[in-house]
């Protein structure tokens, strides 16, 4: 019996061979990172029945420095974790890798209505202006 040996990816569009260096089960494009929802509890047992797209939405690091994607469906919320290929785009691995850098990780306000804001530093001292006393021979600021 013979199948298909490449897909074409539902977000994207591109042509993805199962083929890939680094993983025995592809399930997301190379390109754009994207998979579908088609398994349920192991890699390639095609039990799942959403089919929902799965939105790349982090990386995390496996055992000996491995890189995962961590993946969303956008249909039923599932997470779901999948290894890279060696094909994958480098710059979308990055691009999610540096996301948590773009988003402050405790919220602030824009605007208070409390008018009782203070920086959280004070800022740059300002040098202190004292009298000038005469020591051995030089001036020294008090």
């Amino acid at each position: 019996m013979a199948f298909a040996r490449s897909f074409r990816c539902a977000h994207c569009a591109v042509e993805v061979s199962l083929d890939a260096p680094g993983t025995t089960h592809r399930n997301h494009c190379p390109a754009c990172l994207w998979s579908r929802h088609l398994d349920r509890n192991v890699p390639g047992d095609r039990d799942a029945d959403c089919s929902g797209g799965m939105e790349p939405i982090a990386v995390t690091v496996r055992g000996e420095g491995r890189w995962v994607l961590i993946h969303r469906c956008t249909q039923c919320g599932r997470l779901r974790l999948n290894k890279t290929a060696g094909d994958d785009n480098v710059l979308q691995l990055m691009r999610l890798a540096a996301l948590p850098l773009t988003m402050p990780f405790v919220p602030f306000a824009a605007d208070s209505d409390d008018g009782d804001r203070r920086p959280a530093s004070p800022g740059p001292r300002k040098p202190r202006h004292g009298k000038m006393i005469k020591k051995q021979g030089g001036h020294v600021a008090t």
